[in-house]
C-alpha cells in the first residue's frame, strides 16, 4: 500500500486491500512570509488607488460647488473671497436679478430647441442608420464613407458653410435656423447603423413573409428593438442641442432668438454691465446646467443598460 509523504504524493501501506494505492488528504501548508507580502502589496495598491479617485473625484467637483456656493453670495463677498465654501451673507439677490433680464427667455429657447432637435435627430438618424444597415442602393458604401468624414471634420470648421447656407435659403435670423441644421447628426447616424446591423435579419424576414412593408417592418419590429441606441441617441442629443453655441452665433443676431448658452456667453462677455458680478454668472450656469443633469439622472438607469446590451451585442 502507499500513503501520502510530507510532499503529498502517495506512498506505500498495508492493508487488508492488498497493495493498492490509497489517497491520503493532508492538512495544507501554512502560508509563507512571501505570500503574505504579496497580499500587503496588493492591499496597500488598492487603497492607493481609492485614495487617488477620492482626490480625482474631488478636483471635479470642487469648480461645481464653487458655483452652486458663489451663485447665493453678495458681490462683495464673491470679490473679497471666491473660492470660500460659505456664503457671507447667504442671499439669493442673484436669482432675483437673473429673472429682470432676458434668461427666461433664453430658457424657453433652449428648451424648445433642445425637445425639438431631440426627437427630429432620433427619427431621423435611425431612418438614415436603417437604410444604411439594410436596404442595398448603389453608393450605400460612399455614403457612409461620407458621413465618416464629416464625423472627422471639427464643428467649427463647418460655422462659416452653415452661415452662407442659412443666408441662402432665408432662414437666417429666423426660429428655423436654430433647428433645422441640427436635426440630423452624423454621429446619431453612426450609432443607429452599428446597432441595427447587430439585430439577426432572419427578424426582418418574419415581417415580410406576413406581409409588413420596409417601413412597416422598421417602424413596428426592428424599431422597439433598438431601444438600448435610441436612449443613448435620446441623451446625447438633448445634452447636444441644449450645450450647442457655436452654431447658435452663426444662426441668429436676435436677443429674442437667444439660448442659455449665447445669452450666458455674453454674460461673461460684460453684458450685465460694469465689475465682474461674478454671484448671477454662476447662478445663471447654475440654472442652465440643472435640465440637462435632471434628464441624465432620469435616463442613466436606462443610458447603463443601453451600454451593456451593445457591449453584449457587440
Amino acid at each position: 500500500m502507499t500513503t501520502a509523504g510530507p510532499s503529498g504524493l502517495l506512498e506505500p501501506t498495508e492493508g487488508p486491500g492488498g497493495d493498492a494505492p490509497r489517497r491520503v488528504v493532508t492538512e495544507p501548508a501554512a502560508p509563507t512570509s512571501d505570500g503574505q507580502l504579496v497580499g500587503r502589496s496588493s492591499s496597500g495598491k488598492k487603497t492607493l488607488f481609492y485614495v487617488l479617485l477620492v482626490l480625482f473625484s474631488l478636483m471635479y467637483i470642487f469648480p461645481f460647488v464653487i458655483q452652486l456656493v458663489t451663485s447665493f453670495k453678495t458681490q462683495a463677498d464673491a470679490n473679497n473671497n471666491p473660492l470660500g465654501l460659505v456664503p457671507n451673507p447667504f442671499t439669493t439677490d442673484a436669482m432675483q436679478r437673473l429673472a429682470d433680464t432676458q434668461f427666461p427667455r433664453w430658457f424657453f429657447n433652449s428648451v424648445w430647441v433642445a425637445v425639438i432637435v431631440t426627437i427630429a435627430r432620433v427619427f431621423f438618424c435611425s431612418l438614415a442608420g436603417y437604410a444604411l444597415a439594410r436596404l442595398k442602393f448603389r453608393g450605400r458604401n460612399a455614403l457612409f464613407t461620407a458621413i465618416l468624414a464629416v464625423m472627422s471634420v471639427p464643428g467649427i470648421v463647418l460655422l462659416l458653410p452653415k452661415f452662407l447656407a442659412l443666408k441662402y435659403y432665408g432662414i437666417y435670423d429666423t426660429p428655423s435656423a436654430l433647428v433645422v441644421p441640427l436635426m440630423c447628426d452624423a454621429a446619431g447616424v453612426f450609432i443607429m447603423k452599428q446597432f441595427f446591423e447587430s439585430i439577426p435579419p432572419s427578424v426582418e424576414e418574419a415581417a415580410r413573409i406576413d406581409g409588413a412593408g420596409t417601413f412597416r417592418t422598421f417602424w413596428s419590429i426592428v424599431l422597439p428593438m433598438a431601444k438600448p441606441a435610441l436612449i443613448t441617441l435620446t441623451i446625447l442629443s438633448f445634452q447636444g442641442s441644449w450645450n450647442e453655441l457655436g452654431h447658435f452665433i452663426i444662426a441668429t443676431n436676435k436677443e429674442s432668438l437667444y439660448t442659455l448658452t449665447r445669452g450666458v456667453a455674453g454674460f461673461t462677455l460684460g453684458g450685465l454691465g460694469s465689475g465682474n458680478q461674478y454671484p448671477i454668472k454662476m447662478a445663471a450656469a447654475l440654472l442652465m446646467t440643472i435640465p440637462t443633469a435632471i434628464v441624465f439622472i432620469i435616463f442613466q438607469r436606462f443610458f447603463t443598460q443601453g451600454a451593456n446590451a451593445g457591449a453584449d451585442k457587440g
